[in-house]
């Protein structure tokens, strides 16, 4: 019964402060204000919040601009958690647009939908990341691709990189910075989260959302550890497939030594 009672009054507070902020993140939204990429942050802390998400961050965001962050991708919770550490924008596969209250949510932050499968539109997306991070806004590449069990980095989509060499030509100093981080949720109940309880945390693409959602509201407190890695940066002379393999190398090593740290 308790649990039933908070899972209602964390609707009721969400909802409550995303009527409150909706007008003026719209306005933000129709005016380019700066403000559009700061209230983001706001909802994201108070729903990390308000889910029981507790969030430790080890090591810095990179100050220098333009950003790329690279990051590994377990669950949905990667946005909250990300999107409670920093002024983001995400880029998303096209069909998150039309997911019920995600794609919503998805769209009031200005995310980049790409579709992956269409080769003829990847230069309109590409150019489309390339000229949000000329514009100094920090977007965060899953390049994965699709959700994981969180107990391991899957195969990657070194082809997305390709927005950092094309944002190299507009960026100051000819450079883009493209750094590793690592999203490891290592804890729930206050005790060490292991692989059997995992499946809480992580959200496979064959788990349904709705028994995934209620399980995280029903486990009151988790625990995440964020690392954020060394920059690799992007030049005109840089070869992109090495300088994104180095990028997966170093978010592969810091997400294992985080989730298995006897193994190191």
């Amino acid at each position: 019964m308790i649990n039933w009672l908070r899972i209602g009054l964390v609707f009721l507070l969400l909802s409550v402060l995303t009527l409150v902020l909706l007008p003026v993140q719209l306005l933000a939204l129709r005016f380019d204000w700066m403000l559009r990429r700061r209230l983001p942050r706001v909802w994201h802390r108070a729903a990390c919040y308000l889910l029981g998400i507790r969030i430790r961050q080890h090591g810095t965001l990179e100050s220098r601009r333009p950003l790329m962050l690279a990051a590994n991708h377990a669950s949905w919770k990667d946005i909250l958690v990300l999107g409670a550490i920093a002024d983001v924008v995400f880029v998303a596969k096209a069909e998150v647009a039309d997911w019920p209250v995600f794609g919503w949510l998805a769209k009031l932050q200005k995310s980049v939908f790409v579709v992956r499968e269409q080769k003829r539109k990847a230069g309109e997306q590409v150019n489309e990341i390339a000229a949000r991070l000329a514009a100094s806004e920090i977007i965060v590449l899953f390049p994965e691709g699709t959700t994981s069990d969180g107990n391991r980095l899957m195969e990657v989509k070194s082809s997305l990189f390709g927005a950092a060499s094309a944002a190299v030509s507009s960026a100051p100093g000819g450079v883009v910075y493209v750094q590793p981080v690592s999203i490891a949720y290592t804890g729930i109940y206050g005790m060490p989260m292991g692989r059997y309880h995992r499946p809480i945390a992580a959200w496979p693409g064959d788990v349904e959302l709705v028994p995934h959602l209620m399980g995280v509201l029903k486990a009151e407190a988790m625990e995440v550890d964020v690392d954020f890695g060394e920059v690799v940066e992007f030049r005109a002379e840089t070869n992109r497939k090495v300088a994104g393999a180095t990028v997966v190398d170093r978010l592969r090593a810091m997400l294992r030594d985080r989730l298995y740290p006897r193994s190191r």
